[in-house]
């Protein structure tokens, strides 16, 4: 099989700061592409609908993000061949490189993504607060949930944050409309709307998974 691909760099257009590598997996070479090769693995992406229900269910809402969710995890050191890569140096000199872990742009990261985030949580099998969220309430990278009390979430929080440091793992970029619990939550992990008035229903719409 074609053994290497394209690589892509690109900005979002809400975060022109922030520079997103992915990898054209589905570019062709004699016909094939990587993605032509990659298994999807099984669906283990949580119900859209169910955790949109569940964020809207209690009084504290609480949302959050996996930092590079996919390359947080790493691939079979026998698999890397299968994903190497041309960077071209200042010299224009032609290099092949090895990713070492799952791609943006590759069909079956998800899957593993999500299935080894799940394993940390059954790994740990005594915060069941986060094991619940972890498990059923991540749409890919995006956790949301809702508790019936900011005391609870932050419980979860904590319990969530532990877990998932413990392969290195960040979570971040936490959103809540409770000020309770957000005063809890260190100023680094929260989203860049720190200064959100609750009070104000003009400036306290925040978007997550297509709804606002």
């Amino acid at each position: 099989m074609p053994g290497t691909y394209l690589i892509l760099g690109f900005t979002i257009p809400k975060k022109p700061s922030q520079i997103r590598v992915v990898f054209d997996c589905a570019a062709k070479t004699e016909g094939k592409s990587l993605n032509d090769y990659l298994l999807t693995g099984s669906d283990m992406t949580n119900s859209l609908l169910g955790i949109l229900i569940r964020f809207r269910q209690e009084k504290v809402a609480l949302s959050c993000d996996i930092e590079r969710m996919f390359h947080q995890f790493h691939v079979n050191e026998n698999d890397r061949n299968y994903l190497r890569f041309f960077w071209l140096t200042d010299k224009d000199e032609k290099v092949t490189y090895r990713m070492k872990v799952h791609l943006f742009g590759a069909k079956s990261s998800p899957a593993c993504a999500t299935f080894e985030l799940r394993y940390l949580t059954e790994t740990d099998g005594k915060q069941k607060l986060a094991q619940e969220f972890i498990t059923n309430n991540f749409y890919v990278d995006d956790g949301l949930t809702s508790t019936a009390d900011a005391t609870t979430a932050t419980s979860l929080i904590n319990q969530a944050v532990d877990i998932c440091k413990t392969e290195n793992i960040r979570l971040h970029k936490f959103v809540t409309n409770s000020p309770e619990l957000l005063a809890n939550i260190p100023e680094t992990e929260r989203n860049d709307c720190n200064n959100v008035s609750l009070l104000d229903s003009d400036n306290s719409i925040h978007r997550t998974l297509g709804i606002q």
